[in-house]
């Protein structure tokens, strides 16, 4: 990374990052999944947890001032702003009732190595219970190239919500396991979620009820759980994308909730309370049923070999 390139880019990032209300903790040089250099911003919040940060990395000679991009890159640090003040901003709960925690992202995209015409991240997700199963799973999202060329850059502000968005959306579907260890599992991002007609990411049509639920398991988990009744930010654009809704709608729903006393509404953002909290036993059972549902289900029949072959 030659020192003009480091010193915009460093620039650029100090500059968003005040704009929206973040702070610029560290600076680093990285590299790709190829060797090649990047540059690795830590986040944090103005006199904030220093333990409570959030990584962004770039690739070396990447510019984000242009205005085709720089719209997306601001939303993205705001977001980041609001997201750090969670108890725990790596977390996010499937509407299955899993929470999780995303994390070990390797940024940016790397073109596959097999052959294949996709463009590929490494990370991990957790099993966010508060508990000690230690279950995870290595992961590899893949974005074919037709879906690429509606992302307006290939790096992680650009990229991050609707990746995010088809880890959860896999689980959703079973198809990725939870594990003490293991190989990676594919989690396939193509243009099934997205909507050229309207412009925009569509992952799951989700009902009124279906939203409250998912309002109240994440209060739950990420609030009462994970984060000792502190608030958490209910107005979050990447979960209104999951649910294919809106940020105001989520609110009014919280809103509605407050009222009924599952939850302390302070703006945005929703604290769990007693009333809440005693719907453990119902919220863990939702966990071990989401948890039964990814592991591999075998046809006992055959395994006994019974079925005609």
């Amino acid at each position: 990374m030659t020192t003009e390139l480091k010193s915009n880019l460093v620039s650029s990032v100090q500059t968003a990052a005040k704009q929206a209300g973040l702070t610029l903790v560290s600076t680093a040089e990285g590299t790709d999944f190829h060797g090649q250099p990047t540059a690795v911003f830590e986040l944090g919040l103005p006199g904030g947890d220093a333990a409570r940060t959030l990584k962004l990395q770039l690739t070396e000679g990447f510019e984000f001032s242009k205005p085709e991009l720089l719209a997306t890159m601001t939303a993205h640090m705001a977001g980041e702003a609001k997201r750090l003040r969670n108890p725990r901003p790596d977390c996010y709960v499937t509407l299955g009732g899993l929470p999780i925690a995303l994390g070990k992202f390797e940024w940016p995209f790397h073109q596959s190595t097999s052959g294949a015409d996709t463009y590929i991240v490494h990370g991990e997700m957790q099993l966010a219970d508060g508990g000690a199963q230690n279950l995870h799973a290595k992961l590899a999202a893949a974005v074919t190239l037709t879906f690429a060329e509606i992302v307006p850059a290939m790096e992680q502000p650009f990229a991050e919500s609707f990746v995010y968005n088809a880890v959860r959306k896999t689980v959703d579907y079973g198809q990725l396991e939870f594990l003490k260890s293991g190989n990676r599992q594919p989690v396939p991002v193509t243009t099934r979620y997205y909507s050229r007609w309207k412009k925009r990411f569509l992952f799951t049509e989700t009902t009124d009820a279906e939203r409250l639920d998912y309002l109240l398991r994440k209060v739950y988990w990420l609030s009462g759980v994970l984060g000792e009744s502190k608030p958490v930010w209910i107005a979050d654009p990447r979960d209104a994308q999951y649910l294919n809704t809106t940020e105001e709608d989520l609110l009014r729903m919280a809103k509605d909730e407050a009222g009924q006393g599952l939850m302390v509404l302070e703006g945005e953002f929703a604290a769990a309370t007693p009333a809440l909290m005693a719907r453990a036993g119902e919220y863990q059972a939702k966990l071990e049923e989401a948890l039964n549902f990814t592991k591999p289900q075998f046809n006992e029949s055959m395994r006994s070999g019974h079925a005609n072959m």
